[in-house]
């Protein structure tokens, strides 16, 4: 078995890992092997990365012969007691698995269930489509953010080289395997920031409304339009600038700030009762009463009402909605799928509110994406 430990020091990441533990806690896990699975391939190497001395470390455990499998397991169990939670790329589908199988077909005891985690490809994988990205390949992920690896084999190209170092142990071959192994492990710390985007996306961070103005524009035919700019603080800052649009509503998010532009609807909208067996319906004058009040209106002008005519109309300023979460709403008639809240001047000053509908406005605009 060969260990192999380098610090690295200029290893830095914008997102902030206090927000998943603390940074003692964590550990870093790659492994690499000769194939799929645990019972007909074999695992040569282990590698981790852990902070210490306020940089980032990296320890590999490298199997030189087929045999000393059990020897880097044993190693990397040792190391790893001391931490609690690990970080890592699909490993709940692969590196995971395939160790704990390799545990208990050599009868290594071991405790991966007490380990808390975090799998960076579920977390990311959520956003391929917002960041318009063709897949999540790690490698992928590592390019959008514009960094750069030395490493320039793939996983499968290193296991014919990993055999011919078995049989003919070389230093040229034994660098291309812990670089590979390396690179893939700094490439974790790197697109951390990643997990900005993933954060807002699952809705387990929100942003903040720190303005909200009006804007009027002329349209393409011409019209004079108004629409709402809403400027938010982003829980954490975008590794990079990010773009989208639904629904006439429209986002971009760049370092630790967002816009989102909502039209404004200024015109004619209904409010609909719901209790409209209480009410008639005035057919001159289109609008529905409650019966206490329309009781005394000549029995040829009013009808029963139904859930279609239970109305009372109003002329404003509206903001459209997509989860009816702000009341009353109104729409343009019984049958309409948009829904509209009145943009009041009470509103208007609710910046708690205006919070709120920021992140509605913000995860429709996503699900459409």
């Amino acid at each position: 078995m060969k260990i192999n430990e380098k610090s690295l020091r200029n290893l830095q990441t914008t997102y902030p890992l206090e927000k998943i533990s603390t940074l003692k806690n964590i550990l870093f896990v790659d492994i690499e092997t000769t194939g799929f699975t645990a019972n007909s391939s074999y695992l040569y190497m282990i590698g981790c990365a852990y902070h210490q001395d306020g940089m980032w470390k990296i320890i590999q455990w490298l199997a030189e012969k087929y045999n000393e499998e059990e020897d880097i397991l044993t190693a990397f169990l040792a190391f790893a007691a001391e931490r609690h939670y690990m970080i890592h790329f699909n490993g709940n589908n692969f590196d995971l698995p395939f160790l704990m199988m390799k545990c208990d077909k050599m009868g290594i005891k071991h405790h991966f269930d007490s380990y808390d985690g975090l799998d960076l490809y579920r977390r990311i994988a959520p956003c391929k489509r917002f960041l318009k990205l063709p897949n999540c390949k790690q490698k992928t992920l590592e390019q959008f953010l514009g960094l750069a690896r030395d490493d320039k084999y793939s996983g499968g190209e290193l296991i014919g080289l990993y055999h011919e170092y078995v049989h003919q142990p070389t230093e040229a071959a034994e660098k291309i395997l812990f670089q590979h192994n390396a690179d893939d492990i700094a490439g974790m710390i790197q697109i951390l920031p990643l997990l900005a985007y993933s954060d807002i996306l699952s809705n387990s961070e929100k942003f903040r409304a720190r303005k909200v103005q009006a804007n009027t524009y002329r349209d393409l035919k011409g019209r004079l339009r108004r629409e709402l700019l809403i400027t938010v603080v982003l829980p954490t800052a975008f590794p990079k600038p990010v773009a989208m649009a639904a629904n006439g509503c429209y986002f971009r998010g760049e370092g630790t700030e967002a816009v989102i532009k909502v039209p404004v609807y200024d015109g004619e909208l209904k409010y609909f009762y719901s209790n409209y067996k209480d009410y008639y319906y005035l057919p001159e004058e289109d609008l529905a009463l409650h019966k206490s009040v329309a009781g005394f209106v000549d029995k040829e002008h009013r009808v029963q009402a139904t859930a279609a005519n239970c109305y009372t109309r109003k002329n404003s300023a509206y903001l459209p909605q997509w989860d009816a979460s702000i009341e009353p709403y109104f729409k343009k008639d019984y049958q309409s799928k948009e829904l509209f809240f009145e943009l009041t001047d009470e509103l208007k000053r609710d910046r708690k509110a205006f919070t709120e509908y920021a992140n509605q406005v913000f995860q429709m605009i996503a699900a459409s994406c």
